[in-house]
Protein backbone atom coordinates (compact mmCIF):
# COMPACT_ATOMS: atom_id res chain seq x y z
CA UNK A 1 0.00 0.00 0.00
CA UNK A 2 1.50 3.44 -1.05
CA UNK A 3 1.87 5.80 1.93
CA UNK A 4 -0.63 8.73 0.89
CA UNK A 5 -3.16 5.79 0.91
CA UNK A 6 -2.30 4.65 4.52
CA UNK A 7 -4.97 5.49 7.17
CA UNK A 8 -3.94 7.92 9.58
CA UNK A 9 -6.02 7.89 13.21
CA UNK A 10 -9.15 10.30 12.70
CA UNK A 11 -8.07 14.06 14.19
CA UNK A 12 -3.87 12.78 13.54
CA UNK A 13 -1.80 16.01 13.79
CA UNK A 14 1.58 15.96 12.99
CA UNK A 15 3.86 16.83 15.71
CA UNK A 16 6.69 18.75 14.02
CA UNK A 17 9.25 18.22 16.76
CA UNK A 18 8.79 14.56 15.80
CA UNK A 19 8.93 15.76 12.41
CA UNK A 20 12.26 17.06 12.55
CA UNK A 21 13.59 14.46 14.86
CA UNK A 22 12.30 12.08 11.79
CA UNK A 23 13.58 13.99 9.32
CA UNK A 24 16.99 14.56 10.81
CA UNK A 25 17.61 10.60 11.16
CA UNK A 26 16.88 9.86 7.63
CA UNK A 27 19.30 7.65 5.36
CA UNK A 28 18.84 7.94 1.93
CA UNK A 29 15.41 9.54 2.37
CA UNK A 30 14.01 6.27 4.44
CA UNK A 31 13.74 5.91 8.10
CA UNK A 32 15.66 2.92 10.07
CA UNK A 33 13.35 0.88 12.18
CA UNK A 34 15.92 1.24 14.65
CA UNK A 35 16.16 5.21 14.82
CA UNK A 36 12.47 5.06 14.87
CA UNK A 37 12.34 3.41 18.17
CA UNK A 38 15.05 5.42 19.43
CA UNK A 39 13.38 8.46 18.45
CA UNK A 40 10.07 7.27 20.26
CA UNK A 41 12.31 6.56 23.64
CA UNK A 42 13.84 10.11 23.15
CA UNK A 43 10.31 11.70 22.31
CA UNK A 44 8.58 9.52 25.30
CA UNK A 45 5.99 8.61 22.85
CA UNK A 46 4.91 4.97 21.17
CA UNK A 47 7.14 3.96 18.58
CA UNK A 48 3.43 3.67 16.30
CA UNK A 49 3.08 7.59 17.03
CA UNK A 50 6.59 8.12 15.39
CA UNK A 51 5.32 5.38 12.21
CA UNK A 52 2.01 7.19 11.76
CA UNK A 53 4.41 10.60 11.57
CA UNK A 54 6.70 9.01 9.40
CA UNK A 55 3.20 7.95 7.07
CA UNK A 56 2.11 11.39 7.11
CA UNK A 57 5.31 12.59 5.92
CA UNK A 58 5.17 10.04 3.14
CA UNK A 59 8.49 8.74 4.82
CA UNK A 60 9.22 5.36 3.98
CA UNK A 61 10.43 3.01 6.93
CA UNK A 62 13.96 0.58 6.33
CA UNK A 63 15.54 -2.10 8.04
CA UNK A 64 13.40 -3.76 10.32
CA UNK A 65 14.88 -5.20 12.79
CA UNK A 66 13.28 -8.62 12.38
CA UNK A 67 14.61 -8.65 8.51
CA UNK A 68 11.12 -8.10 7.45
CA UNK A 69 11.55 -5.35 4.89
CA UNK A 70 13.60 -2.61 3.80
CA UNK A 71 16.80 -4.17 2.55
CA UNK A 72 18.23 -4.51 -0.65
CA UNK A 73 18.13 -8.02 -1.43
CA UNK A 74 14.43 -8.25 0.48
CA UNK A 75 14.25 -10.14 3.71
CA UNK A 76 17.14 -8.81 5.75
CA UNK A 77 18.91 -12.31 6.55
CA UNK A 78 19.41 -13.04 3.26
CA UNK A 79 23.00 -13.26 2.86
CA UNK A 80 23.63 -13.77 6.45
CA UNK A 81 25.16 -16.66 8.94
CA UNK A 82 21.53 -16.94 10.39
CA UNK A 83 20.41 -20.53 8.63
CA UNK A 84 23.79 -21.60 10.28
CA UNK A 85 22.84 -20.24 13.43
CA UNK A 86 22.35 -22.57 16.87
CA UNK A 87 18.59 -22.38 18.16
CA UNK A 88 18.23 -22.14 21.59
CA UNK A 89 16.72 -25.01 23.42
CA UNK A 90 12.75 -24.50 24.05
CA UNK A 91 13.04 -21.50 21.50
CA UNK A 92 11.18 -23.17 18.28
CA UNK A 93 8.06 -24.37 21.26
CA UNK A 94 8.17 -20.51 22.50
CA UNK A 95 7.67 -19.52 19.18
CA UNK A 96 4.88 -21.85 18.33
CA UNK A 97 3.21 -21.09 21.57
CA UNK A 98 3.28 -17.64 21.30
CA UNK A 99 1.53 -17.76 17.63
CA UNK A 100 -1.58 -17.09 17.85
CA UNK A 101 -2.46 -19.81 15.02
CA UNK A 102 0.02 -18.61 11.99
CA UNK A 103 0.57 -15.13 13.45
CA UNK A 104 3.20 -13.61 15.97
CA UNK A 105 2.84 -10.04 17.10
CA UNK A 106 6.07 -7.92 16.52
CA UNK A 107 5.76 -6.72 20.23
CA UNK A 108 6.12 -10.91 20.97
CA UNK A 109 8.78 -11.35 18.28
CA UNK A 110 10.78 -8.63 20.04
CA UNK A 111 9.89 -10.32 23.96
CA UNK A 112 11.33 -13.77 22.66
CA UNK A 113 14.42 -12.18 21.60
CA UNK A 114 15.33 -10.92 24.74
CA UNK A 115 14.05 -14.28 26.56
CA UNK A 116 16.12 -16.70 24.58
CA UNK A 117 18.98 -14.05 24.11
CA UNK A 118 19.12 -13.98 20.21
CA UNK A 119 19.08 -11.12 17.83
CA UNK A 120 15.60 -9.99 16.70
CA UNK A 121 16.40 -10.88 12.82
CA UNK A 122 16.47 -14.22 14.09
CA UNK A 123 13.62 -15.04 15.60
CA UNK A 124 12.63 -13.42 12.27
CA UNK A 125 14.12 -15.83 10.00
CA UNK A 126 12.99 -18.35 12.50
CA UNK A 127 9.42 -17.55 12.43
CA UNK A 128 9.34 -17.02 8.53
CA UNK A 129 11.20 -20.50 7.98
CA UNK A 130 8.18 -22.11 10.17
CA UNK A 131 5.44 -20.18 8.15
CA UNK A 132 4.68 -17.50 10.99
CA UNK A 133 3.82 -14.03 9.98
CA UNK A 134 4.59 -11.09 11.90
CA UNK A 135 1.98 -8.88 12.39
CA UNK A 136 0.99 -6.45 13.40
CA UNK A 137 4.40 -3.88 13.39
CA UNK A 138 4.60 -2.03 16.60
CA UNK A 139 5.60 1.10 13.37
CA UNK A 140 2.46 0.52 11.82
CA UNK A 141 4.08 -0.96 8.66
CA UNK A 142 1.86 -3.65 8.29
Amino acid sequence: MSLDKKPLPEGFVINEALAEAIRSHLHEGKLSCAAAFAIAKAAGVEPLVVGQTADALQIHLAHCQLGLFGYAAGKGWIGTPLSQATTPLGFKSALLAAAAGSTLSCAEAWKLAEEFNIPKMQVGYLAHQMDIHITPCQLGAF
